[in-house]
């Protein structure tokens, strides 16, 4: 019941976004009404002049003077540890998820397959007496497969019907495009098996680590306990627990490593990775999985499968049954009976992310089903929200920030013409999606059975695990979406060359069709320079037109890149959040990449679409002016100190305020539109340039 990770992110190379995950989940921000009074989505604001803090000068810290008033009136509530203008966005969306959804809920036998299915998921997720009555009954059989297992050797099938059921167990097992020929899917095996955010938790000694990882076995306890355990096996047991994840934390790749796509691209026969790690019987896995005949595979992280196979013939078979128990459970959790849900809240989002509340159990449920059903929700959603003239004011943006990224290209100094010309053909070769899929998902293999929670989601998730296994071999189909409709957010995808923008996100505060030009390319045409600059990040330049691993560029252009890029990433890692932790800027760097060449591309949009014309100050602000307060505001966001350490670890995006700031204090167009002195906070010396 986790969300389910996109196929195309299954290893390090993922799908590069706007935002994170998290910050696509919805809250309720305490200043307006919130809409479980009202039940009815609210208004969000575009640019608001009345969000800005003019007591502070914009050339001392911009992030301040355009979010001030914003993060004084909006403080983290309290079913959030993070809160900015995203989520307002996104509460809006979920409120108008839960129109629809509460709708087609009722037990009409008159509803289509499309509403019967989410309608009766919703419902069913909502009736807590129901999922109170049966208790721990629906995951019954799949503990049972567990306590069944007789031997070592039969792990391997017990881990097929574990991976089916979406729970994250031992590695991971999927499909994706070939990193050498990105027209076709490859079957891929991953690292994977943790409970905790990330490896080090269960590796390094520093404070906010260390205090994790001590309370780590109690939450597991107490979990196995309510399972019906008693407490001084549980406690056993849960030791056992960590002390198996420990061991596949060792020998798991760390995070800003498994951003040099060489590192997670290893192509083998299936004969090789059985000789990697013979203690496990491939064979019976990948035919118990469901998997289509295949021959070769990318093993992501060969180190890791070595470990792992280490790990088995070490640990005995009753502490690998512990461990899969574990992992059941914590998957099955949010599904569970309340004690379940808030034994888990109180330890992952209490503990680890500074949450003092458990969200209302509605916007729970719409999130399980947007992730679980997305493209069906996606098209009710879409039908009341979204239509062409969406995608056709979209597409002109598009086609402007790409001039100009055209035009940015040409003229980068450090560049030489041969990589030029083929950073040009890259550009000219970008696929663009707006809104939503062509062709929706067919979920009519799905059973949706009214008051079967956890029921539902198990087939969901097995539905989706086939789904994704079929593709094994097969060609990659560009127009299939990694992202649904409702969803806040857009990416980038190297393997397909492609920018994705679902219709969650064209609406205030990113666009909005009464606002000036300047507020909407400091918007939505920002955003759409950011995901247009992945594809020549760290990461993306890397991939060549066609989506294919590929170096396409000379070794003088290669160092001058990676010379600047160092510039932004030290630059970002002096920024600190809670308790002085730093940012990991070789982490961010692709993100932060994308920041500063978005914000720089989407003003050189705007100028050229302002060329020749005499446009009036807004508000009191030129329209350059308004373009950068635009941009911040689209960032103003607070946190929990223990949500800001976390991200610090994990996240690939910086705050926002540094979102905001990093960017700015490396535009010298920035200071020009300010008149900031030299000196200035937001006048870096050595400003950071790449594209």
């Amino acid at each position: 019941m986790r969300q389910r990770i996109l196929t195309f992110a299954l290893l390090g190379v993922a799908a590069t976004c706007l935002a994170g995950r998290a910050a696509a989940q919805g809250s309720a921000s305490p200043a307006p009404p919130d809409v479980t009074d009202t039940n009815k989505p609210r208004s969000v604001p575009g640019f608001d002049p009345g969000a800005m803090d003019r007591s502070v000068a914009p050339c001392d810290n911009f992030f301040q003077f355009a979010c001030g008033t914003w993060l004084k009136n909006n403080p983290v509530p309290a079913d959030r540890s993070r809160y900015g203008r995203f989520d307002e966005l996104t509460e809006r969306n979920m409120a108008t998820l839960r129109d629809i959804l509460q709708k087609v809920s009722a037990a009409d036998p008159r509803r289509n397959a499309i509403d019967q299915k989410i309608g009766d998921y919703y419902a069913s997720c909502m009736d807590e007496a129901a999922i109170e009555k049966k208790g721990v009954a629906p995951l019954k059989p799949t503990l049972d497969r567990i306590a069944a297992i007789k031997t070592k050797a039969d792990l391997a099938t017990a881990l097929a019907g574990l991976h089916k059921d979406g729970a994250g167990v031992l590695f991971r097992f999927g499909a994706q495009p070939d990193f050498k020929n990105a027209s076709t899917y490859i079957a891929t095996v991953d690292q994977g098996g943790l409970s905790l955010p990330d490896r080090d938790y269960y590796l390094k000694d520093d404070e906010r680590f260390a205090s994790v990882r001590k309370q780590y076995p109690g939450h597991v306890q107490k979990m196995l306990e309510l399972l019906g355990d008693p407490s001084d096996v549980a406690a056993k047991e849960a030791e056992t627990v960590l002390d198996i994840e420990t061991g596949l934390a060792r020998v798991s790749l760390e995070r800003v490593k498994r951003r040099e796509p060489s590192n997670i691209y290893h192509k083998m026969t299936r004969q090789e990775l059985a000789a990697l790690a013979p203690r496990f019987d491939w064979n019976a896995y990948f035919t118990s999985a469901g998997a289509p005949a295949f021959s070769d595979l990318n093993v992501a992280w060969p180190d890791f499968f070595k470990g792992a196979n280490d790990l088995i013939d070490q640990k005995s078979l009753e502490d690998w049954k512990t461990y899969l128990r574990w992992r059941a459970l914590d998957e099955a959790s949010p599904l569970l009976p309340a004690a379940f849900v808030n034994e888990s809240f109180a330890f992952n989002d209490k503990l680890l992310r500074g949450t003092r509340e458990l969200r209302p159990r509605w916007k729970r449920c719409v999130d399980f089903t947007d992730n679980q059903l997305g493209e069906a929700l996606g098209q009710r959603y879409v039908e009341k929200t979204f239509g062409a003239e969406g995608k056709e004011r979209t597409s002109k943006m598009v086609a402007a920030l790409e001039t100009a990224l055209r035009n940015d290209i040409q003229t980068l100094p450090w560049m030489t013409d041969t990589t030029k010309k083929q950073a040009l053909v890259k550009l000219d070769a970008i696929a663009n999606k707006i809104g939503y899929p062509e062709k929706w998902r067919d979920y009519s293999t799905v059973t949706i059975a009214r008051g079967d929670a956890l029921g539902n989601a198990l087939r969901a998730d097995g539905f989706e695990t086939a789904r994704q296994l079929a593709r094994i071999g097969k060609p990659v189909d560009p127009k299939e979406w990694g992202m649904t409709p409702p969803t806040v957010n857009a990416y980038y995808n190297p393997f397909q060359n492609n920018i994705n923008f679902p219709a969650g996100i064209l609406q205030p505060p990113f666009y909005e069709n009464t606002m000036d030009d300047a507020v909407n390319f400091g918007g939505i045409g920002a955003v759409i320079g950011h995901e247009l600059t992945h594809g020549f990040d760290d990461q993306g330049r890397k991939f060549a037109p066609n989506g294919n691993l590929t170096d396409w560029w000379t070794e003088e252009d290669a160092k001058e890149f990676e010379k600047r890029a160092a510039c932004v990433a030290d630059e970002y890692t002096d920024f600190t959040v809670a308790d002085g932790v730093h940012l990991n800027g070789k982490l961010t760097l692709g993100e932060n990449t994308a920041d500063n060449g978005g914000v720089r591309i989407a003003l050189m949009a705007l100028e050229d679409t302002n060329k020749g014309k005499t446009v009036a100050a807004k508000d009191g602000f030129t329209p350059e002016q308004r373009l950068f307060l635009a941009w911040g505001q689209v960032w103003c966001q607070n946190e929990t100190p223990e949500s800001a350490k976390l991200r610090a670890q994990t996240d690939p995006h910086s705050p926002g305020q540094y979102r905001v700031n990093g960017v700015v204090s490396n535009m010298p167009e920035f200071q020009r539109a300010f008149a900031c002195a030299k000196g200035a906070p937001m006048v870096r010396e050595n400003q950071c340039r790449v594209w």
